[in-house]
């Protein structure tokens, strides 16, 4: 006779998952990987999540389900910094177009020649290091540059608070008031530098669908910065000068404040940027993109017409 086997159902539960370790990255930071596919990890290490020096080793912008769920939150925050910081570049940038208009208000006597120069410098210059900035976000990061770029903007608006003002230029000749004067204006060409970096560095947060109004609206509000400069700083340096309003030649004006202006403006933005913006650990150079594009006519062609947005 055979006894039957006692049966029943096998007792099971859940799967006990988690988050893996991968390791440490290339850049000294723990990389965590989500244990299903397209799904962020939870906590403190999800995928996207800053570590507490601000540096992102995991960003997907175009997996539709991360961009939602933690991508756009993040590259708003960088974004609308992003355009703080640039327009203070761009104000500064164009500064000296109102303050050359102003030196003779100050005793300060060049030729109109002179004085086209002292507004073209920044521009040169300002041109001439956009190639660097644009590949410093790789190097640096876009919260270490950003936060770097916009401090030394205090160097031109200081110059030009102290040094321009000062009765010690009065009291040289023409020739070394140029010299002391093109060194301070050059200067300023640093502010249109940053527009460079801070485009690169925007562009790596968004998806590739909304790279374009991202960059749109990060280019928007660092040009504004030109009107805010033409609108603010001449009535800044005639604060408390009632002939400034009456048809005069020549009039007293406080030129130091078209630089002291903005001081507290970079203070706060540098501050912000150090504390709430984030770098990308993938934003890398694609050095053979640039290099590529320079056989494609479109190039060419466009940069024509971007000529003319800046030197027409």
């Amino acid at each position: 006779m055979t006894v039957p086997t006692k049966t029943g159902p096998t007792k099971t539960g859940p799967t006990k998952t988690g988050p893996t370790k991968t390791g440490p990255s290339k850049t000294g930071r723990t990389d965590w990987t989500a244990t299903s596919a397209g799904a962020p990890a939870s906590g403190s290490s999800a995928a996207g999540a800053p570590s507490r020096d601000h540096w992102i080793d995991e960003w997907d912008p175009d997996n539709e389900a991360f961009w939602e769920s933690t991508g756009k939150g993040i590259a708003k925050k960088n974004l609308v910094l992003s355009m703080i910081t640039d327009h203070l570049g761009f104000s500064i940038w164009l500064v000296w177009t109102i303050v050359v208009l102003n030196l003779v208000n100050i005793g300060i006597k060049l030729s109109v020649s002179d004085l086209f120069v002292l507004t073209l410098v920044p521009n040169l210059i300002g041109s001439m290091l956009r190639v660097p900035y644009t590949f410093a976000i790789p190097r640096f990061g876009g919260r270490a540059w950003t936060t770097i770029s916009t401090g030394i903007l205090l160097v031109p608006v200081l110059l030009l608070a102290v040094v321009v003002p000062s009765g010690w230029l009065t009291h040289q000749g023409s020739g070394a008031q140029f010299w002391i004067l093109l060194a301070c204006a050059a200067t300023a060409g640093i502010g249109g530098a940053n527009f460079a970096s801070s485009m690169a560095n925007i562009s790596f947060f968004y998806p590739e669908r909304k790279k374009g109004f991202a960059l749109g609206l990060n280019a928007a509000g660092g040009n504004l910065g030109v009107a805010t400069s033409q609108l603010l700083v001449p009535l800044a340096v005639i604060i408390g000068v009632p002939s400034a309003a009456l048809a005069l030649a020549k009039h007293p004006v406080h030129i130091a404040y078209a630089g002291w202006m903005w001081v507290p403006f970079i203070v706060i933005a540098t501050i912000a940027a150090w504390l709430y913006m984030d770098s990308l650990t993938q934003a890398k150079a694609d050095t053979s993109a640039y290099t590529a594009s320079l056989r494609y006519p479109q190039t060419w062609v466009i940069s024509l017409l971007y000529i003319g947005t800046f030197g027409s």
